[in-house]
């Protein structure tokens, strides 16, 4: 007997695995099978027979119809052309690219405690968006390209900037608070977000995360073992992308949501508050080191 079963494939493409499924129905898909519900996601067939027996089903938050265009994940293509752009202004200034990190503009936003303390908030979210050369930006592109493309397309665009963006915010709080004498810079803690991200999606779907939580692990190891590496960062960009994450899956559920008004307020109200949080903690922290 094969103690490693073969990883489920999609019902309507059999050549393409996958990890996830339709809620509603439970057959694994893919993510271009897949349109997102006001709690899980429905595969294609289930949202054509839900509105002849009873209404269509609405897509996720800012998202738009399961089309052809809905199935690209324009937010994720978006926040990688920005990466790039942002690291070709400062490899130009730099007048090199393997040492970028001396161009005006990555001095002026890599996330430095201090000067955040001073008032140089801008430092909070532009490091999210440089690079300590082209290696580092190659590797967080692939995982932003890698994790991006599917969260998104569960999630939606809307919701799925916003995982991004609170998930960023979540490691530059870490930063400020824990690894004070540090110059930080890079995606990995919006991405590392996604990681959780992607973990509760597999979570509310009904599916095995261990996969995902291995990988989660190894990249901790990888953390602490190679020097240079913002620790704190990418977990707190974990932290903040799973808890948001979880609350728009899980919190309309646990609180009895019965509509799907409540449910998309639940869900936005919960990823607004993850977000005051992170942004209280680097205000605290700022305050401290004033």
């Amino acid at each position: 007997m094969n103690p490693h079963p073969p990883a489920p494939t999609c019902y309507r493409h059999p050549d393409r695995t996958t990890g996830l499924a339709c809620t509603r129905c439970g057959r694994p898909a893919c993510p271009q099978c897949l349109q997102p519900a006001a709690v899980g996601q429905h595969c294609v067939d289930c949202v054509a027979q839900g509105r002849n027996e009873v209404r269509a089903v609405r897509p996720a938050v800012g998202s738009q119809p399961a089309t052809g265009a809905r199935t690209t994940p324009y937010v994720t293509y978006a926040l990688i052309a920005i990466n790039v752009a942002v690291f070709a202004v400062t490899a130009s200034q730099a007048h090199s690219v393997a040492d970028n990190h001396l161009s005006r503009l990555f001095y002026d936003w890599v996330l430095a405690p201090h000067l955040v303390a001073r008032g140089q908030w801008i430092r909070v979210v532009g490091s999210g968006f440089l690079h300590y050369g082209p290696l580092h930006l190659v590797v967080n592109m692939f995982a932003l390209y890698i994790l991006g493309r599917d969260t998104e397309l569960v999630l939606g665009r809307a919701r799925f900037l916003a995982i991004y963006l609170v998930s960023l915010l979540g490691g530059s709080a870490a930063v400020m608070w824990l690894a004070t004498d540090a110059a930080t810079a890079g995606a990995s803690g919006a991405i590392y977000g996604l990681f959780g991200a992607m973990t509760v999606i597999l979570l509310r779907l009904r599916q095995s995360p261990v996969q995902m939580l291995v990988l989660i692990a190894i990249n901790i190891v990888i953390s602490v073992s190679l020097p240079g590496i913002s620790l704190w960062g990418h977990l707190g960009g974990l932290l903040a992308g799973t808890l948001a994450t979880a609350g728009i899956l899980f919190l309309p559920e646990w609180l009895r949501a019965r509509t799907r008004d409540s449910v998309i307020r639940i869900g936005w109200g919960a990823v607004g508050a993850i977000a005051a949080v992170s942004i209280a903690l680097i205000a605290a922290a700022a305050a401290v080191l004033a």
